[in-house]
């Protein structure tokens, strides 16, 4: 298993993406950076897997369904959008493109849109990384670093208690297995 380096990543990912979205994964980046450092976590892989998360953001719903159809994915994908597919669709163009073939880190850029029941600790950073990052601003940010740096499992269950209650909200559907991860983090341990 290998990734290149960030060096080599950077012109790569910035083509793919546009400025306000690269700046956002180069702060999330640095932000994994910090949880990894919390978390006695290897702190160059955190950082490429805040960089890569989304790397997949921008595609156009066509090149999401045809590698779904390409590399045989779960056809329940096609019942979804960008949300969800620049996570688990994403992660086979970055294989592809960015020639990683890593699967922590992988599965930590498929992990960062949904959660899941098991979860690495850089899935977890990355997860944590993407909604932390110092560029933004919510209610209760602040509660919200403070929770994750205390704990990473924690803040983890505070993620996912903050966005489903969010999608709830809104009259959104919830992925599947972000309810699966919420009743694990959150509610039935």
């Amino acid at each position: 298993m290998s990734y290149p380096k960030y060096d080599v990543l950077y012109p790569k990912v910035r083509q793919a993406l546009s400025q306000e979205r690269f700046e956002h994964v180069i702060r999330a980046g640095e932000y994994a950076v910090h949880l990894a450092e919390l978390n006695d976590y290897d702190t160059e892989k955190a950082r490429i897997g805040g960089f890569i998360h989304d790397y997949a953001k921008e595609r156009s719903d066509k090149d999401f369904l045809n590698e779904i159809d390409k590399k045989k994915l779960d056809p329940d994908l096609k019942n979804w959008d960008s949300s969800i597919w620049h996570g688990i669709v994403g992660a086979e163009f970055i294989r592809d493109e960015l020639r990683i073939d890593d699967e922590e880190l992988l599965n930590a850029v498929r992990r960062h849109t949904t959660g899941d029941v098991q979860m690495t600790t850089l899935d977890k950073i990355v997860f944590m990384a993407d909604f932390l990052e110092l560029g933004r601003n919510f209610s209760d940010t602040d509660v919200a670093r403070q929770v994750t740096d205390d704990s990473l499992d924690a803040g983890v269950a505070w993620q996912l208690q903050f966005s489903l209650s969010r999608l709830v909200r809104n009259h959104r559907a919830i992925y599947p297995k972000s309810l699966l991860a919420y009743n694990h983090w959150v509610g039935g341990k």
